[in-house]
């Protein structure tokens, strides 16, 4: 019995095995991406990990496991991490208005009536910040000189905070769900709390305790080299590149590869990390396994805070203060189970953890927008579910 037991397992994984690797070949063979790292552990246990492609297509040079990646929205994961360890130190309340510790952040509707969103909207994008890429070319958030933490606006984090302020809110906060510079916003707050730039706070709360590489500061030709969606093939992205993304009416995302190594650019709690795959599978592991916060807080992080009227991956998605949290996988058309959550980064990266299964699963690619929401996303999702425990 105990044989067969582990013969079962075994041929589960292989089949998980073998759908993860037909997930990569394909992406690769019919270039929807330039290369990618693959992880992914069940039980605190790895049970698969590649790295296909190449890091850059031009140099040919292969993509390894410890290749390092602009991490873009992987950084928020990071950022309220950070937050949630103050708040279990009891440095901070997710229930206390933002301008507790922010006084400056001083928010208006277009009525002139005050506005007060709470740390614990801003975390789960419920205060009614926006992101300039989802406005038209010439939007307020434009008009203001806002910085969506990709760019190469010159400026530092008290005045993009500033600037962001200055901006009257669309709607009330709580009220809906809008992906927003909210995570940016919880970083200023992070460095009011702790009285250190983001960069240290980050280390001291997150990346040192859990061994973690990852920093806001890293030099560019160190980094797989970015691509985004074209055809026949994905294209390099060169200087100051504006990628529309096919969702969102709007300029696009603004991308400025050089700017990890600018010493001069500000600190993104939204976007401005890099970092590796085994980073990132590292701290999805130790918030699920319980190593890094106590339960209460566990379970706060990956609660639903607004339900599938956010669609935030689509039907039958909600948000968390982590990422998107599935509520009815039915409606998703998941095979996933109720109460996962993931999310991902524009510069072409994915992660998601099932918690019914302990499976933690991380997916970087160099290729915007494909290895964020494009078929290679969905097929890394569904195979890793191949073989999993039910």
């Amino acid at each position: 019995m105990g044989k067969e037991h582990t013969s079962s397992i075994a041929m589960a994984e292989n089949r998980r095995r073998e759908a993860l690797n037909d997930a990569i070949d394909a992406a690769i063979h019919t270039q929807r991406i330039v290369g990618c790292v693959v992880l992914a552990a069940e039980n605190g246990r790895i049970v698969f990990q590649r790295a296909a492609g190449q890091a850059d297509r031009e140099e040919r040079s292969a993509m390894t496991i410890d290749t390092p990646f602009r991490f873009a929205s992987l950084t928020k994961l990071v950022t309220t991490m950070a937050a949630l360890r103050l708040a279990a130190s009891g440095r901070l309340s997710p229930a206390n208005p933002v301008s507790l510790y922010l006084p400056q952040f001083a928010l208006r509707m277009a009525s002139g009536e005050a506005a007060s969103p709470t740390i614990s909207q801003l975390m789960a994008h419920t205060a009614g910040l926006d992101y300039r890429f989802q406005q038209p070319a010439d939007g307020a958030y434009a008009q203001a000189g806002i910085s969506d933490g990709l760019d190469d606006a010159v400026i530092s984090l008290s005045e993009n905070i500033r600037r962001i302020a200055s901006v009257a809110l669309e709607y009330p906060p709580g009220s809906a769900w809008r992906y927003s510079v909210a995570t940016d916003v919880l970083g200023a707050v992070i460095e009011s709390v702790t009285g250190q730039p983001l960069d240290q706070a980050v280390a001291e709360l997150v990346t040192i305790p859990l061994g973690l590489d990852a920093q806001f500061q890293w030099q560019a030709d160190e980094l797989a080299t970015p691509y985004f969606d074209s055809k026949p093939a994905p294209r390099r992205m060169t200087g100051v590149t504006n990628v529309p993304l096919p969702f969102v009416e709007g300029p696009g995302v603004c991308f400025h590869p050089a700017r990890i190594e600018r010493k001069n650019a500000w600190f993104s709690g939204g976007a401005g990390m890099a970092g590796r795959a085994g980073d990132v599978l590292t701290l999805l592991e130790a918030f699920r396994a319980g190593d890094f916060l106590g339960e209460e807080w566990r379970a706060a992080a990956r609660a639903p805070r607004i339900g599938e009227e956010a669609q935030a991956q689509g039907p039958g998605w909600g948000y968390s203060w982590m990422g998107a949290a599935l509520l009815d996988p039915a409606k998703a058309n998941s095979r996933w189970s109720r109460g996962s959550v993931s999310w991902g980064g524009v510069y072409g990266a994915w992660w998601g953890i099932d918690f019914a299964r302990n499976l933690s699963v991380v997916a970087l690619t160099n290729t915007a927008f494909e290895g964020m929401i494009g078929q290679f996303t969905r097929d890394i999702a569904a195979a890793a579910i191949e073989g999993a425990l039910p």
